[in-house]
């Protein structure tokens, strides 16, 4: 697994130590017994088809919202948007999701992205600056999910009709 743990920036960023553990709980509380697979619960929700991955996926915009509070930038929030899309996506996929969701761990992933940020030395913009872009993002994905919505029910209506 490609995900670094929070240990040096902990120390520093006493919210960075929640975050972390929020994460862990995630992604890599359990371990596959005589293996060095580990998982979290998100794997174990995603076990539940689309209704796993939908409350999976909200669960980690719980933690993009403490991560966006805690001083992510305008490109990192893209960043980390993009890993929580590309995990509910894949994750979508009965099986291959559920490996994916194990292998990734896009949860780790972000909290690693920023305490990368953090120690870069980086200026933080501002909270409402960050919340801003973060609300326009999950507006813009929002639209983009409900007409994909109502183009495949006009799609299913439309082969149901055909019968």
């Amino acid at each position: 697994m490609a995900t670094q743990k929070a240990g040096s920036a902990s120390s520093k960023h006493p919210d960075i130590e929640r975050l972390s553990l929020l994460a862990d709980l995630l992604d890599n509380r359990f371990q596959i017994p005589g293996t060095s697979i580990r998982f979290g619960l998100d794997a174990v929700i995603g076990l539940i088809p689309y209704a796993g991955d939908l409350l999976g996926l909200l669960i980690s915009g719980y933690l993009l919202l403490l991560l966006v509070r805690n001083g992510a930038g305008p490109l990192l929030i893209l960043k980390m948007v993009g890993n929580y899309l590309l995990d509910a996506a894949v994750g979508a996929i009965p099986v291959l999701g559920d490996v994916f969701d194990i292998a990734f761990q896009a949860n780790s992933r972000n909290v690693a992205l920023l305490i990368q940020y953090y120690e870069s030395g980086e200026a933080r913009p501002s909270a409402l600056k960050s919340m801003l872009l973060l609300a326009f993002v999950l507006f813009a994905i929002l639209i983009v999910c409900t007409v994909f919505f109502i183009w495949g029910a006009l799609l299913f209506f439309q082969w149901l009709f055909s019968l």
